[in-house]
């Protein structure tokens, strides 16, 4: 770990491979010998339409794009998209089915009823979102535009193991916190969506892979705006207006090193072994330690705990405790308490390692 870094739990913006970082940091005054930082120049220039072009073409390669899709390249992170997708992709039919199963996938199905109807094909919001309930429990509709799922809910901390079949109805992924960790087929979805800032780069940004049949706007609502237009946006690509530069860079170089490192496959082993490292502490600590999730449902990327039932002077005193072991931003999202550890693909196996040796050590020094 470099001079003065700490171990960044955090759920995004989120830590990054410090390779990646170094790269930016040399390339950051002088650009490849042009004479001025990425964040100078134009995003028309012959240097920047490279970055461009070499930052779509690793997504495609590394994700397996099919290449009839475009690549989207979205300003506004995963958010905007809550009101994109219905704008274009609603069409006549004026509804579609979300699958609730925790706070994001909530949130867009809120905003899908502004422009038309969110459906709740299952919520399970009763259990708190602990849990990812079965296909016979979702209640779906044939006739819906599509069916929109959270392939993993960051502050809730489920994943789903599994593509959901909702047989000829469009599928619609966020994928915002586990993009880039594990093989997914882009063929199964109408739409993917992903905020970067969580798995390959800084915020500021969504990358979207979207099928030609919603490229072209047949399904695009008249009152979607320009700006928000998949047309719009792939027909220019993605440089209808100034783009995010400096992000968009950031995220190739995230890209580059992804291909170094084996691809999808290599941060798909570091994600079971990192998740696998700290749910074994949780789960072997006799209740000390405690995930409220439903085991077949939990996250690899979002681990959230309590210490003794959610003491919260113990929980508080582990905070403070963790952070004089340079391990910082452990504390739970602020509507559900309790702490979070965020195992993106920048925290290294010995940051996880640190964690777990702080928690064992914790638990026998705080048992009684």
């Amino acid at each position: 770990m470099a001079e003065g870094r700490v171990y960044n739990f955090s759920a995004g913006p989120s830590v990054m491979p410090l390779e990646v970082l170094e790269e930016v940091q040399k390339e950051l005054v002088n650009y490849k010998g042009s004479g001025m930082s990425v964040m100078e120049m134009s995003h028309r220039s012959k240097e920047f339409m490279t970055i461009a072009s070499e930052a779509e073409k690793d997504l495609r390669d590394i994700f397996g794009v099919p290449s009839d899709y475009k690549v989207l390249m979205n300003q506004g992170g995963a958010t905007l998209q809550f009101a994109s997708i219905p704008l274009n992709m609603l069409g006549t039919e004026g509804k579609a089915d979300y699958l609730v199963t925790g706070q994001w996938s909530e949130k867009a199905a809120k905003e899908c009823n502004k422009y038309g109807t969110g459906q709740v094909a299952c919520n399970t919001k009763a259990s708190k979102f602990t849990t990812i309930p079965g296909k016979s429990e979702w209640k779906l509709d044939p006739e819906a535009a599509y069916v929109h799922y959270c392939d993993n809910e960051t502050v809730n901390g489920v994943e789903f193991s599994y593509t959901p079949d909702v047989g000829n109805v469009p599928l619609v992924a966020d994928m915002s916190s586990n993009f880039c960790s594990r093989a997914i087929d882009v063929s199964k979805h109408a739409y993917i969506y992903a905020g970067i800032q969580k798995n390959l780069g800084p915020a500021g940004m969504a990358v979207g892979f979207v099928h030609p049949s919603y490229a072209g706007g047949e399904h695009e609502l008249k009152i979607c705006p320009t700006y928000m237009s998949f047309k719009t946006t792939a027909d220019n690509g993605s440089m209808y207006n100034t783009p995010a530069c400096f992000t968009m860079y950031v995220m190739g170089e995230y890209l580059k090193y992804t291909k170094q490192k084996g691809g999808l496959a290599y941060w798909a082993e570091q994600s079971d072994k990192k998740s696998t490292m700290l749910y074994s502490c949780i789960d072997g600590s006799d209740g000390f330690y405690c995930c409220p999730v439903e085991k077949s449902s939990r996250s690899r990327m979002n681990v959230p705990f309590t210490i003794k039932g959610g003491n919260e002077e113990l929980e508080k005193k582990f905070l403070d405790g963790a952070k004089k072991e340079k391990l910082y931003t452990l504390a739970g999202h602020r509507s559900v308490g309790g702490c979070r550890a965020s195992l993106y693909n920048g925290m290294p196996i010995e940051g996880v390692e640190k964690l777990t040796s702080f928690m064992k050590s914790f638990m026998d020094e705080n048992r009684n």
